[in-house]
Parts: structure tokens; C-alpha cells; sequence
């Protein structure tokens, strides 16, 4: 004949509400979100930053011009752009009234010779050419000095200019070096400000885009605290007769006992304990619990040596334990981690639906 057991089900509202969530979900998420207003973006160069890029071009070489017009003002006749016509002109003055002086001299040689007698003679002609030959000496002598003093002065201002030039070739990349510095400082500052702007406004995007999943959130958080938290409701049910393979098995007890358990988990259908209930789920030749239905004891508070020891595919925490007193090692879930799946009983404990989660329930070797 057939077995009546005993379930326990979620009030109807919430019921209802994990219905109302599940809708909520799946509409949600079967529309793609659009990215694409709160994707990255980084901001543009300032004008100012292009600008010193432009300078610092330009300025490559910009020392060319200085270097070349210095090497004019060197070498052997580099000095030739800074003689002075003023100069010559002193030096032709000065030659002249030179020569002036001299013809004098001459024309008193020959007085000298008139009044003595010898105008004409010999001895005026070599009065004449000793005087000559001294005057050249020093007419030659004193057009050198000038002549030296002009060079002087204009190798001097050549190399003055020389000078000039070179700091000048030095001065430019650093000058154009402050400009392009002080550009790119006042450029990154007006760039940054625009990427502040960009990421205010991503982020902005990103809350408007994201809002309906956070609210969808905090409505799931909801429902499932209600599930967890709020008494359930039972409802009768049949099941049938077991196989003649469960008989032979010896199933039939097992599942007695199992059922047993949740209804009465304290001992009123034979004093089953958690326990019990685990060894003789294990009797099943696989050394499985395969049935399916709610009432696997699961209660982290029935535990002991609990170790972590993974997570299934669905992201669902896989432990390994031992009910207290008993020896043997299990394989499962914690029932307060997936409420979703798990039923409080009459007796304060979880028991968890295996089938709601993608975590065998086994012993281990």
C-alpha cells in the first residue's frame, strides 16, 4: 500500500514572491546591457599640451642658426666684419700728415745745403738718402702699429660676437625647455580635470545602467531571507509502493527510517537520529542518498570536522563532515548556505533537497 509522508513547503506569499523574483530575474536579464556609456574613455590632449608638443618640434635644432653665424666670426678672417672704416680712416690721416712732416724735413735738408754751400753736391744727396731711408722706417713702422691696433680691435669685437652667439645657442633649448614645461604642467591639469569629468560621468552611467539589477538585488536578498527565517507550511502527500529491487535492497526500511526522522526527528518513530539517518542512507548499495526528496539532515549545528573541500560547477560550497557521534565522513552542503533548497523541521534542524543543488550527498572513503 501506499506511504503517506509529510513535506514542508514556503508560505504561500512566499511562494508567491520567489515566483514574482523569478520573473523579475529572467526579464531583466534577457535584455544585453548597453556598456557602451559607461566604458572606459580617456580624455583628450589639451590644446595647451599640443602646443608644447608643437614647440618642442620646432625647437629641435632651433641652435642651428646661433652655431653658424659663430662659426663666421671665427677663423682667420673672421675679424673682417669688425674693421672699422673710422680706422682707416685714422690711418690714412695719419700717414698723411706723416708724409707732410717728411717733405718738410726734405725741403730743409736742402736749405741747410743751399746756405752751406753744397746745395746740389754730394753731401746733399746723402743727407737726402739717409733721411729717406729713416722716414721709410718709421712711416712703415708707425702704418704696422695702426694697422695692429685695427686688427686687435676687430678680432676682439669678432670674438666678442663669437661669444654671443654660443650663449645664445645654449639659451634657446632651455628657454623653449621652460615654455614646453610650463605648457605641458597647465595642459595636464586641464586634462586631468577632463578625465575627472569622463570618469564622473561613467561612473554615473554605470549606477543608472546598474540600478534595476541592485534593486532586483536587495528584493532577492529579501526573499530569501523569508524563506530561510519564516515558519513553513506542510502538506500531506503519497508515495508509492517501493520496487520489488527496493525491497530486496531492504529500502523500503530505510526510507521509513528517513522519513521517520524528519517527521519526528527527537525519536518519535523509533528514535532516529541524525546519525541513524546518515548510516542508514549508506546501506544503499550505491552509498548514495538517491531518492531525492527533501529531508537529507544537513544542519551545520549536526556537525563536526567540518573542512571545506571545494565548490560545484554552480558555485555552491562542498564540505566534508561527520555527524556528531558517529565516526564516518560525509560529503555535502551546509543547509544555512543554500536556502533555496533547505526546510526547517518541527525539531529546530535543516534538512536539505539534494536535488535543488549540483552537490552529491555521499559518504567518503
Amino acid at each position: 500500500m501506499a506511504e503517506t509522508t509529510q513535506r514542508t513547503l514556503p508560505a504561500q506569499f512566499i511562494e508567491d514572491l520567489g515566483k514574482d523574483y523569478g520573473t523579475q530575474l529572467a526579464g531583466l536579464t534577457s535584455v544585453p546591457l548597453d556598456t557602451a556609456k559607461f566604458a572606459p574613455q580617456v580624455a583628450a590632449q589639451d590644446p595647451m599640451q599640443a602646443q608644447a608638443y608643437t614647440l618642442g618640434q620646432a625647437g629641435v635644432g632651433a641652435y642651428e642658426p646661433y652655431i653658424t653665424q659663430a662659426g663666421a666670426y671665427s677663423g682667420p678672417t673672421g675679424y673682417q666684419q669688425f674693421t672699422s672704416p673710422y680706422q682707416q680712416d685714422i690711418i690714412d690721416t695719419t700717414m698723411a700728415d706723416y708724409d707732410t712732416q717728411a717733405a718738410k724735413q726734405m725741403s730743409g735738408i736742402g736749405q741747410l745745403a743751399a746756405m752751406s754751400g753744397n746745395l746740389g753736391g754730394g753731401r746733399e744727396g746723402v743727407m737726402r738718402s739717409e733721411y729717406m731711408s729713416q722716414s721709410d722706417k718709421n712711416r712703415a713702422g708707425i702704418l704696422a702699429n695702426l694697422r695692429q691696433q685695427m686688427f686687435g680691435q676687430a678680432q676682439g669685437a669678432a670674438g666678442q660676437a663669437f661669444n654671443q652667439q654660443t650663449a645664445l645657442a645654449g639659451q634657446v633649448p632651455a628657454l623653449q625647455s621652460g615654455d614646453i614645461s610650463q605648457l605641458g604642467q597647465l595642459g595636464g591639469i586641464q586634462q586631468a580635470q577632463a578625465q575627472a569629468e569622463l570618469g564622473a560621468t561613467q561612473e554615473a552611467n554605470r549606477m543608472q545602467a546598474m540600478e534595476p539589477y541592485d534593486r532586483l538585488g536587495i528584493y532577492g536578498q529579501g526573499v530569501t531571507g523569508l524563506i530561510s527565517g519564516y515558519p513553513g507550511q506542510y502538506q500531506s502527500m503519497s508515495q508509492p509502493n517501493p520496487t520489488a529491487l527496493q525491497t530486496a535492497l531492504g529500502t523500503a526500511s530505510v526510507l521509513g527510517g528517513i522519513y521517520g526522522n524528519i517527521n519526528n526527528p527527537q525519536g518519535a518513530r523509533g528514535g532516529n537520529t541524525p546519525q541513524q539517518l546518515s548510516q542508514s542512507g549508506l546501506n544503499m548499495a550505491s552509498g548514495t542518498f538517491p531518492w531525492g526528496s527533501p529531508g537529507i539532515m544537513s544542519d551545520a549545528r549536526l556537525k563536526t570536522d567540518i573542512e571545506s573541500i571545494g565548490q560545484s560547477p554552480e558555485g555552491v560550497n562542498v564540505y566534508s563532515f561527520k555527524y556528531k557521534g558517529d565516526d564516518k565522513t560525509f560529503q555535502g552542503v551546509m543547509a544555512q548556505e543554500v536556502p533555496w533548497a533547505s526546510i526547517k523541521g518541527d525539531d529546530g534542524y535543516y534538512r536539505v533537497d539534494y536535488s535543488k543543488v549540483d552537490v552529491e550527498f555521499k559518504r567518503l572513503l
